[in-house]
């Protein structure tokens, strides 16, 4: 494990002590409604894990959640899983993206790659979503029906979004980019009803035309009853079958909101399927709005006139964060292309251009921008800027530094960690913590995070598993076609009952910061993509020369930089590596992303295997970071300990 920080790193950015935004509204208005006294950040937290009733309850009320049935109370059941939130409530995340802004104020600023850019006011949204809205009507979708997207970050994959959750029907969505397996694995298990899709999107430079893909994809998916296009490319583009995106919203109709109850599904996000097919994870409307609405006035501290950017697609959960802005009335800056082009400085250049507030990133891009010694604040105006996030991995000490220097010494470095599964932070920012050299400054409010040892036992300035003592609004409701919720009870609370485990390292330090040291688990996170191995496995034993295979990711815990991928490989009899290899690369790159292209490939005789026949990965990570094989795995638990032999001769040539 790692050795704790001796002494205090050095504060990077404080609060204004005289700041007067939410936060210091919201601890002024408990004190007067709640008659709770917390004049800090600790004190608020601590209220806020220790009386999750009071708390949540308090959070709904201040930020304006519109229930159209009122609950019997904020809480209900209390174990997890199955807590109870809000119970007897009705509402709509819809009526909370979609009411209360003038329709003269921008509710979008989109911008793509190429030069591409479009403006859109709450008018018009709200027009545009009510026509998609008289489109699914049209078509027979209603309550509990799916809509999918294999679509980018654009405003028409926001605005059939937001029609498909006014009407209680459930939204799906994959980036344009994802192989077709990708997407089949995902979409095939929900049973979609309506498929939108682009004829094409940008990237790097070159236009890609994923129409093939889509006509693929509507040949797999049987319960679709209608495919939309959108002419993202080409304003001329068909396919045949398709509705036209015109077509679809010809139709003007009034904006209505289906009152759904609290935990009515609202979205399908997906694990990385590291164990399987990629799980659906189920949120509702209810937790999702009070724990975004938390997340984005309180903890940001967003509000109308605020410009919300966070470099993302449609398939990471930060795309369902970045959307959220429209919760807090803020204008989203949504931008679809590569990040990276014609250079790095691209979204910086967009920053200055749409004067972003708040600019959110992925920490794999900040490291970038310090590899190549880019200085924005000498390049770009950036003084409308005053936070930005980091996540997908743990930002570096230099890449704190770098973003201290090199953008603004007056810019909080807000870096997060949360994940897909409760689509929100656990631990982040707060306008009143201040930011310490390479540390997350908070746990996020209602978020019970510390760090277990293996025993369970609490750890403070050591290495443990993140854990989750008490429950969050916005925890999945359920996993899709899980109806007792053993798959959901095995993936968070299986090792600690009761509690959620997350499956990273994290150390809390005695000033009640984090630090992240990346996935306990053997999800491939390479470049800020994150995969899983089952995903990769799909790809690689669909060959009838490969037998069997091991995918690991060698990125030791806590380093700045990537490790290898290494790919083990069993083949069939009569196969040589010389001959597999070069498809293997080509098939990776096309069906997962040129990013999960193994560095090198080795071939064995076997894979290690548990007795219940699980792929040995975690285990035979420890040991290639050279932990000592009996305590990285017990042999006695192995159907084939003899497979090791060759994984502890790698080990002992690596070190």
């Amino acid at each position: 494990m790692l050795t704790p920080m001796a002494e205090t790193p050095d504060v990077l950015w404080a609060p204004d002590p005289d700041r007067a935004g939410p936060m210091a509204e919201f601890i002024g208005w408990v004190r007067e409604h709640r008659d709770v006294d917390a004049p800090d950040y600790a004190a608020l937290h601590t209220w806020s894990v220790e009386d999750l009733e009071g708390f949540w309850s308090a959070a709904a009320e201040f930020l304006g959640v519109r229930f159209h049935t009122p609950p019997t109370s904020a809480l209900g059941a209390v174990a997890m899983p199955g807590t109870e939130w809000f119970p007897g409530s009705t509402l709509n995340y819809a009526e909370h993206a979609l009411t209360g802004s003038p329709d003269g104020d921008i509710a979008i600023v989109f911008a793509r790659e190429d030069g591409l850019e479009r403006e859109v006011t709450h008018g018009a949204l709200r027009d545009l979503v009510a026509r998609a809205r008289a489109g699914l009507v049209g078509i027979g979708v209603g309550r509990g029906d799916r809509v999918v997207a294999l679509a980018p970050n654009c405003v028409e994959t926001l605005a059939m979004f937001l029609a498909a959750a006014s009407l209680g029907a459930i939204w799906s969505s994959c980036s344009p980019d994802f192989g077709a397996r990708a997407v089949h694995d995902r979409f095939a298990q929900i049973e979609p009803t309506v498929l939108l899709a682009v004829d094409g999107y940008v990237y790097g430079g070159k236009r890609f035309d994923v129409r093939p893909k889509v006509a693929a994809l509507r040949g797999q998916l049987p319960t679709l009853r209608a495919t939309v296009l959108v002419p993202y490319l080409d304003s001329s583009a068909t396919l045949d079958g398709a509705v036209p995106w015109d077509e679809f919203t010809a139709t003007p109709a009034p904006l209505e909101f289906e009152p759904v109850p609290f935990g009515h599904p609202l979205w399908v996000l997906y694990s990385s399927g590291t164990t399987g097919l990629p799980k659906g994870i189920v949120h509702g409307h209810g937790g999702i709005v009070v724990e975004h609405l938390k997340a984005l006035r309180l903890q940001m501290e967003l509000e109308p006139g605020d410009r919300f950017f966070w470099f993302t697609t449609t398939g990471w959960m930060m795309w369902n964060l970045l959307i959220g802005g429209l919760l807090a009335g803020a204008t989203i800056v949504l931008f679809d292309g590569n990040p990276g082009h014609p250079d790095l400085g691209a979204l910086w250049k967009l920053a200055e251009r749409h004067r972003v507030t708040w600019f959110g990133a992925s920490a794999p891009f900040l490291q970038a921008g310090l590899k190549a010694g880019l200085r924005p604040r000498d390049s770009y105006d950036l003084t409308a800027l005053r936070a930005i996030g980091s996540t997908g991995a743990p930002l570096s000490v230099e890449g704190f530094r770098w973003v201290g220097d090199a953008v603004g010494e007056h810019v909080q470095i807000c870096s997060v960690s949360g994940g897909t599964d409760v689509c929100a932070a656990f631990v982040g920012s707060a306008p009143n913590v201040p930011v310490w050299l390479g540390e997350i400054s908070c746990a996020a409010l209602g978020a019970a995070v510390v760090a277990y040892d293996e025993a369970g036992n609490e750890l403070v300035d050591e290495v443990g598993e993140l854990v989750i003592t008490k429950p969050m609004p916005s925890m999945p409701v359920a996993f899709w076609d899980d109806p007792d919720g053993t798959r959901l009870r095995e993936a968070y609370f299986d090792e600690f009952p009761g509690v959620w485990r997350h499956g990273d390292w994290v150390r809390l330090t005695p000033r009640g910061s984090y630090v992240i040291y990346g996935r306990s688990d053997s999800t491939l996170n390479r470049g800020g993509v994150r995969m899983g191995t089952a995903d990769f496995y799909a790809v690689v034993e669909g060959f009838d020369s490969v037998a069997d295979s091991l995918v690991i990711d060698t990125t030791e815990l806590g380093a700045r930089d990537e490790g290898m991928l290494l790919c083990f490989l069993v083949l069939a009899p009569g196969a040589s590596l010389a001959e597999v290899e070069p498809a293997l690369r080509r098939a990776l790159r096309s069906e997962l992303s040129p990013r999960h292209v193994p560095d090198r490939f080795v071939v064995v005789d076997a894979v290690p295997r548990t007795l219940n026949g699980k792929k040995c990965e975690v285990p035979v990570k420890k040991i290639l970071a050279g932990v000592a094989p009996d305590r990285a795995v017990s042999r006695g638990a192995l159907q084939n300990p003899d497979a090791l032999t060759p994984f502890l001769a790698l080990a002992r040539g690596v070190s």
